[in-house]
């Protein structure tokens, strides 16, 4: 539950639902959003659909309306077979997806796949590069040069989901205010972070909103990482044993690739290191459908490199490296425990819960027998990961000010939830490994008007592996009708 800030929060962040609107009003009032005068760039893909690349120009900081400006962009795709002349086109409503994350994009190829389910349903889609993402005024070590650590710290605040929804709120607004009042709202569809961001957006600017679907999105409604790494941690160790029992040879071969990396400094391709930490966190993919079988995979071709050749191949350290995105997203690792912060700093939340849990320890583990399994870790963010991953070494000194920060803003308002009136439906997975089904139960109490499908038989990845099924079921619940 939203706790007593244990500071007052500075003007940057709105505290309330009335701020945040009024800040919304102002802002509509004073800027110009689309952020050039030339046309805008559009083009036909081959199966009728017609591309509009859209950049606007926002607030940086929005309780500074008038200082800078960052560009955000956004992909706006319309079905020409339910769009044949422009007034058609301009009557096809808006369904707005919010990635998940934090700090990802969307890629052309991913909101193709998922945007012929919707347009089948009658709408038009819109694509975010949530700000620091993509073409929206990227993140990287090498463009915030050259600020100070200070500095950069203060900057990335800025790119929480409380400023992506007021980014949304001004796209709509762009879009949308020329038209009857009775269209000036959008629906709006949560993956995963993007349901976190979903939640704020019901929380502060619910009159903006038709509809909200959710996929693996009802956020932890917490002030503080804490309670959920103690959660998924839980699922984490459940996977392990799950793989350990499928694998059961891989308890040996697990340890004896964690010796290697400690006795020997293992460079990736790009100049990272493969520590042993960084070898366990391949555990991230025993979230998704076929994880399990895909860390053996790599884990089977480390031992036999290690056999024939006493070293690991490029090939092999290729595909390590390529399992991560902290590299070329280092959004989702400086912020990643600050999503979940309201008033309190995160302190590093998940190396501080998973060493209280020797599973999870090659340290622990190296002195026990060789039958004891080490466990992977799971969706977790740690301080070595930033001198062990190229791209976030210039970034250590940012994400320590940031782990330290306790003066985040309020991300939700459980008393507009409670009385939400916006309809919310959500798909929820009960074997989630990255957010917490119990949790997840628990926020969609507290929001009024939420309905489910909930499964055993999916994992986070169901939107992307199972798209037709979920978007099916969610348009068939979201109908409300019952027998």
């Amino acid at each position: 539950m939203w706790s007593t800030l244990t500071r007052a929060i500075a003007g940057r962040y709105a505290i309330s639902t009335r701020s945040s609107r009024l800040i919304s009003a102002n802002l509509h009032r004073k800027m110009s959003l689309i952020s050039t005068s030339e046309p805008l760039e559009t083009y036909t893909l081959k199966d009728g659909i017609k591309v509009i690349e859209r950049f606007f120009s926002l607030p940086l900081d929005y309780s500074k309306p008038e200082g800078d400006k960052i560009r955000v962009f956004a992909r706006n795709l319309v079905p020409l077979r339910k769009a044949a002349t422009p007034e058609k086109e301009a009557d096809l409503p808006y369904m707005l997806y919010l990635q998940g994350g934090p700090g990802f994009e969307v890629g052309m190829g991913s909101a193709r796949y998922l945007a012929s389910e919707l347009h089948e349903r009658g709408y038009q889609t819109l694509w975010l590069d949530q700000r620091g993402t993509g073409l929206s005024t990227p993140i990287s070590a090498e463009l915030l040069e050259p600020k100070s650590d200070i500095e950069k710290a203060e900057y990335l605040k800025n790119f929480r989901a409380d400023n992506i929804v007021r980014d949304c709120e001004q796209i709509r607004q762009a879009l949308l205010d020329n038209t009857d009042s009775a269209d000036q709202k959008w629906s709006i569809w949560g993956q995963s972070f993007g349901g976190f961001c979903a939640l704020n957006y019901l929380s502060f600017f619910p009159e903006g909103l038709k509809e909200v679907f959710l996929t693996g999105g009802l956020a932890p409604i917490v002030d503080h990482p804490d309670p959920v790494y103690e959660k998924t941690t839980n699922r984490v160790a459940k996977r392990n044993k799950i793989y350990y029992d499928k694998y059961p040879q891989d308890v040996k071969r697990v340890r004896s690739v964690l010796a290697h990396l400690e006795s020997t400094d293992v460079r990736l391709p790009n100049g990272g290191r493969l520590s042993p930490s960084r070898w366990l966190q391949l555990g991230i993919k025993f979230g998704e459908s076929g994880g399990i079988d895909a860390v053996h995979e790599i884990l089977f071709r480390a031992i036999n490199d290690l056999e024939l050749f006493g070293k690991l191949s490029y090939k092999l350290l290729q595909s390590v490296q390529n399992e991560s995105a902290c590299d070329g997203n280092p959004l989702y690792a400086v912020l990643h425990e600050a999503i979940y912060c309201q008033g309190r700093a995160s302190n590093w939340s998940a190396s501080r819960v998973l060493s209280r849990d020797h599973r999870f320890s090659w340290a622990h583990a190296k002195a026990q027998a060789d039958t004891e399994p080490v466990y992977f870790s799971g969706e977790m963010i740690f301080p070595d990961m930033f001198d062990d991953f190229t791209a976030l070494r210039p970034l250590k000194g940012v994400a320590n000010l940031l782990a330290e920060y306790d003066g985040w803003g309020k991300l939700y308002d459980e008393e507009q939830l409670a009385r939400n009136e916006v309809k919310v439906t959500a798909a929820s997975y009960i074997d989630d490994m990255y957010v917490d089904f119990d949790l997840a139960q628990e926020t969609a109490a507290k929001v009024k008007g939420t309905e489910q499908f909930i499964t055993n038989q999916m994992f986070h990845d169901g939107l992307r592996r199972h798209s037709k099924e979920v978007i099916g079921r969610l348009f068939e619940i979201s109908r409300r009708e019952y027998d």
